[in-house]
């Protein structure tokens, strides 16, 4: 019998520490797990059997590597997450063999405590707090944080926890971020240059691990609270034909909570660059003179050019101007006004007015630039009246005739004005009273600085020569020539002889026919006290008030029209400036003055086109009495419109009635051989022509007639003709309206003489009241009209009882060759 003691347990040490990477299984520990028996090398019980785990949830278990050496491993029986738990602590305890195999009698050690450390692994990527960031700068300034931008890391160790660096990854921007997130602009920035500003920013661990998603941050840049006018545009279209048009409806004044006691602003509509200055009405002197009351007997001295007035032809015009008839002289041009235009023997009463845009004359001391000139035409070099240009001082002289008088009397008057050279449009009229002259310049009177005194001009036999743009030189000269020549623009010259016009006149004369609209401000609330203050043209504006929220609501009101209806298109340019008063401070807002543009579209364009019978065939006799020429001569008009022509005649298809026609002149032309005086001629009665302001011509070539007028005068122009034999005659007719600017087609009429009564081609139109012979002794007019085809004609059964019948006699098929006899009984 053997007999086995066990003396001694285990020894391990008292304490480890480990450390465990996630997702492994495997316990470094320090000091490594060995445990020793001091009854070794007895077997089993000098032997470690097993390690003992001891605590709570720990997920670990010991395991015996060499039961002789007593070394163990410590080890994860599950998978070990760090950002579960970063560190463990429980015991262990070794147990030997005990006192035979079948391990009886064992000793355990004593218990040692373990501290496990959780190594962490960079499996997640940074996330920021947010994906959208936003915030905003006040332009100029350059800021040290604008806003800061967060993201995480669920890793649980600090290296891959924290976040270590911030990236913007939007290249070419003004902004930089630190290691913290915070975005600062490198540059100050600009809200009219860029007021937003969208940038992505991205985020790195300390393991350089990067963020998934990138964040979008938002920058606005706020402008600095300037005061100034907000809420307008830049450009307002406007439709020829919409009336009043509001400019700036959201306009409002920014103070920047500035305290103002009163506000003054200035608009101003400014249209120099367009025709005469503005948008006036381009009728002729003639028509514009009827619509403005003006005292008939004017001579238009630079009409539009036409077969009848040839002397503008040569002249240069601004192209240029759709809306102005106007004429450019460079220094060499100049034209004769015929003999039969010019008027004769001017009284004590006359007036001469003319529009004129001239600028400061080449030199030192310009030469004299005449625009209206009465010399000698030949023999003789004497200036009988003269308007003239000479160092921005315009002149007037008028050297009396011996017949009026032998005293020393005025003869030229001189008035020194910023408007001759200013190289703008202005009116001039001078209205002579002898010996008084006066001078309106757009309608404002200016008496001459200077009057100097004369000799009166002996009578004599030559004759004189009108003349414009220059003088004419007929006498003491190897050759006639011109000299003093007008380097500038006129249009609309005239000359009254034996009346002066009236302020009201001159005035409507020079209106613009576009301005600033004053009657959308008459209707505002009684309430607002804004004052208002246009000048007589209209074209500015000026409003004073106490209140803001008034004064932003009166401007609103302002608005744009044109009366015209063809208006020029173009630019208008309108320029707003304001003045603010603040309460008892010296220096108080300055407020930037404004340009903007009113757009006026172009125009709908009119087509004049005059119809009516191309022949005539008349008796000898009927030519003898006087024919009606134009009877049935009708004139209408269609519009050109974007999708085509419409003709403004059509009431049921719903487009525009025809329009009201206003013409300026009309031609009738002979063609062929000029007319046979003392045989043939034209004729227009008076009757035609009184209280309507209108004027004619009338040679063997043919008659014109201008002035506003409507087609009712060209109709009562009749055509006499003693001659016998006369084959045929044809004249040609053409209309403008404003001003030459629409002109109609040429129109041809041919007028047959015939001495053909009736025969048997013939078809026989009677209204009478039984039958043709019935009537045949009581014949009181006949009437012939053109060819026309039998079956043309209606036919229209004898009714002894009805007046008027109409009874057609067909002897063809068609009336070729033949005439159409009326016969009224």
């Amino acid at each position: 019998m053997i007999l086995y003691f066990v003396f001694f347990p285990p020894w391990i040490e008292t304490s480890y520490r480990g450390l465990i990477t996630e997702n492994t299984d495997e316990v470094l520990l320090d000091p490594p797990l060995v445990a020793l028996d001091k009854d070794a090398p007895v077997p089993y019980a000098g032997e470690i059997c097993a390690f003992r785990v001891y605590g709570l949830d720990a997920p670990f278990e010991a395991v015996v590597l060499n039961r002789t050496s007593g070394e163990g491993q410590l080890r994860a029986h599950r998978p070990i997450d760090c950002e579960h738990q970063r560190e463990y602590t429980f015991i262990i305890q070794a147990h030997d063999c005990g006192g035979g195999p079948g391990g009886t009698g064992g000793k355990r050690s004593h218990k040692a405590v373990v501290h496990v450390q959780v190594g962490d692994v960079n499996e997640f990527s940074p996330v920021f707090s947010s994906l959208e960031y936003s915030g905003s700068v006040l332009e100029g300034r350059v800021y040290d944080s604008i806003l800061q931008v967060q993201a995480t890391d669920e890793d649980c160790s600090p290296q891959y926890s924290q976040i270590c660096n911030y990236q913007i990854t939007t290249e070419d921007t003004p902004f930089a971020i630190d290691r913290n997130g915070n975005i600062r602009n490198t540059e100050s920035l600009s809200f009219d240059t860029q007021p937003h500003y969208e940038i992505s920013v991205t985020a790195f661990d300390c393991g350089q691990k990067k963020a998934k998603h990138s964040a979008t941050v938002h920058i606005h840049v706020k402008p600095i609270c300037k005061p100034g006018w907000r809420g307008w545009t830049k450009r307002v279209d406007y439709e020829p034909g919409i009336g009043s048009k509001q400019l700036f409806p959201k306009m409002h004044l920014e103070t920047c909570e500035g305290a103002v006691s009163s506000v003054q602003t200035t608009v101003e509509l400014q249209t120099r660059h367009i025709g005469k200055g503005c948008d006036r009405e381009t009728y002729s002197e003639k028509s514009l003179q009827k619509l403005c009351g003006a005292s008939s007997g004017s001579t238009d001295l630079l009409p539009a050019p036409s077969a009848a007035f040839n002397w503008t032809a040569s002249l240069m015009t601004d192209g240029g101007r759709d809306s102005d008839l106007i004429y450019r002289f460079d220094g060499r041009q100049a034209a004769n006004i015929p003999d039969w235009i010019t008027p004769q023997n001017l009284t004590d009463q006359f007036t001469i007015a003319t529009w004129m845009k001239h600028g400061p004359s080449p030199g030192l001391r310009g030469e004299k630039e005449t625009l209206l000139c009465n010399s000698d035409k030949t023999e003789m070099n004497r200036h009988h009246y003269s308007l003239y240009v000479h160092n921005c001082r315009l002149v007037f002289l008028l050297r009396r005739d011996f017949t009026q008088g032998d005293s020393f009397r005025p003869a030229e008057f001189h008035w020194k004005l910023e408007q001759i050279c200013d190289k703008e449009w202005h009116y001039y009229v001078i209205n002579v009273e002898f010996p008084v002259v006066a001078l309106y310049v757009d309608g404002v009177t200016y008496d001459p600085y200077l009057v100097t005194d004369d000799w009166p001009i002996h009578s004599s036999q030559i004759d004189v020569q009108l003349t414009v743009g220059a003088c004419w030189q007929g006498g003491e000269v190897s050759k006639a020539r011109f000299t003093q020549h007008f380097r500038g623009s006129l249009s609309g010259l005239t000359l009254r002889p034996g009346k002066i016009e009236s302020q009201k006149v001159i005035s409507c004369l020079q209106a613009c026919k576009e301005g600033l609209d004053i009657t959308s401000l008459e209707s505002m609330d009684k309430g607002i006290k804004v004052f208002f203050h246009f000048n007589p043209a209209q074209s500015v504006l000026v409003m004073e008030g106490e209140d803001l929220e008034q004064v932003n609501t009166a401007l609103r009101k302002v608005s744009y029209i044109n009366s015209r209806q063809f208006p020029t298109p173009g630019t208008r340019r309108i320029h707003i400036s304001t003045t603010v008063q603040c309460f008892g401070e010296d220096v108080c807002i300055s407020i930037p003055d404004i340009e903007a543009i009113v757009m006026v579209m172009q125009p709908s364009e009119p087509r004049i086109t005059i119809t009516g019978a191309e022949q005539l065939n008349m008796p000898a006799s009927d030519l003898a009495l006087g024919l009606l020429l134009f009877r049935d001569l009708h004139i209408f008009s269609t519009v050109t419109k974007s999708d085509g022509i419409v003709p403004n005649t059509d009431h049921r298809s719903g487009v525009l009635d025809e329009m009201v026609h206003n013409l300026d002149y009309c031609d009738i032309l002979v063609l062929g051989e000029e007319l046979k005086k003392g045989l043939e001629s034209l004729h227009l009665p008076r009757s035609a022509l009184l209280g309507k302001h209108l004027d004619y011509t009338n040679s063997t070539t043919g008659m014109s007639i201008y002035g506003k007028h409507s087609t009712n005068v060209i109709r009562q122009v009749r055509f006499q003709s003693l001659r016998t034999g006369m084959s045929a005659r044809s004249f040609r007719v053409s209309c403008s309206e404003l001003n030459g600017r629409y002109t109609s087609n040429q129109f041809t009429l041919q007028v047959r003489e015939s001495d053909k009564f009736i025969s048997s081609t013939y078809c026989i139109a009677a209204l009478c009241s039984s039958t043709v012979t019935d009537c045949s002794p009581s014949v009181s007019l006949m009437l012939y009209y053109p060819l026309l085809p039998c079956s043309s004609v209606v036919t229209t059964p004898m009714d002894p009882h009805r007046a008027g019948a109409i009874w057609v006699v067909d002897h063809s098929q068609h009336c070729s060759n033949t005439d159409i006899v009326v016969v009224v009984c």
